[in-house]
């Protein structure tokens, strides 16, 4: 993979990740396309998706650092609804990573099929939480079963197509939490959930002796994902305030019909 490759998702990558519209499968199809247009496979796909996820957590990290440090210290009943919320995501992920074939792990997460029917899920999930009259709690404030349920949610979106923020902003609206709440809650959620797979994907590094694709490259994606994603997340939090996630809607039916038929017609 060339730097320019790595640049180019690590922009759709920051660009995507706090957009309730699939970081993954902008991924998953910008890597279609690329290769459509005659650039070469990567030779880990998922290892490149994972390390710029991991800037985009930079991001999150560095963007809600205040709220991080009053989670740890004078909030700290903030962190049972996160570790609930964050159960399933530990128990399905090691389930696919430990309990299916290597071929099988790839299609299921790498397919732009998966990915354009997963832009219609999302559609569907957002516009369920346009009807979900945000409410006037606080993500601390949260019961357990409140926190689980939209853990499940973030589940769905270990699949290409499905955003794990629009699922867990609508989910969380859909329990009362206000909108600034539901965005903090999806967001922290995120840290333990990224970070465990980062932190995976680096013990295989170790002990398979390195990455396949070479580290100065991966460095270079992991900077340009910081940078944008921290750009955005201010860009979604400012549209949140203003309710326009109807546009997020008019935007993945479209997209989600078109790679549908793309890759069904591919298939003939």
């Amino acid at each position: 993979m060339s730097s320019l490759e790595i640049i180019l998702l690590a922009i759709v990558q920051g660009i995507t990740e706090f957009l309730p519209i699939s970081s993954d499968g902008h991924l998953v199809l910008a890597n279609e396309l690329l290769q459509a247009c005659g650039w070469p496979k990567a030779p880990d796909q998922l290892e490149v998706t994972l390390v710029l996820h991991l800037g985009t957590l930079a991001a999150v990290l560095i963007y809600f650092r205040r709220e991080i440090v009053r989670v740890l210290t004078t909030e700290r009943r903030a962190l049972v609804p996160i570790i609930v919320g964050t159960i399933p995501a530990v128990i399905i992920g090691l389930t696919i990573k430990k309990g299916i074939p290597d071929a099988w792990e790839n299609w299921l997460l790498e397919s732009p099929l998966l990915a354009g029917l997963g832009f219609l899920i999302t559609a569907a999930v957002l516009w369920w939480g346009l009807h979900a009259r945000s409410g006037d709690k606080t993500y601390p404030e949260m019961g357990p079963g409140q926190a689980l349920f939209i853990g499940l949610l973030q589940t769905t979106a270990i699949l290409p197509g499905i955003s794990r923020s629009g699922t867990t902003i609508a989910g969380g609206l859909a329990t009362g939490l206000r909108r600034e709440d539901a965005a903090a809650f999806s967001f922290l959620l995120a840290i333990p959930a990224i970070g465990g797979a980062g932190l995976l994907q680096m013990l295989e590094a170790y002990q398979a002796g390195g990455t396949s694709t070479p580290m100065p490259q991966l460095a270079i994606g992991f900077i340009v994902s910081v940078v944008v994603g921290l750009a955005e997340v201010e860009v979604l939090l400012r549209r949140l305030r203003r309710g326009r996630r109807e546009l997020f809607v008019y935007y993945l039916v479209p997209l989600g019909i078109a790679v549908t038929a793309w890759q069904l017609w591919a298939l003939r």
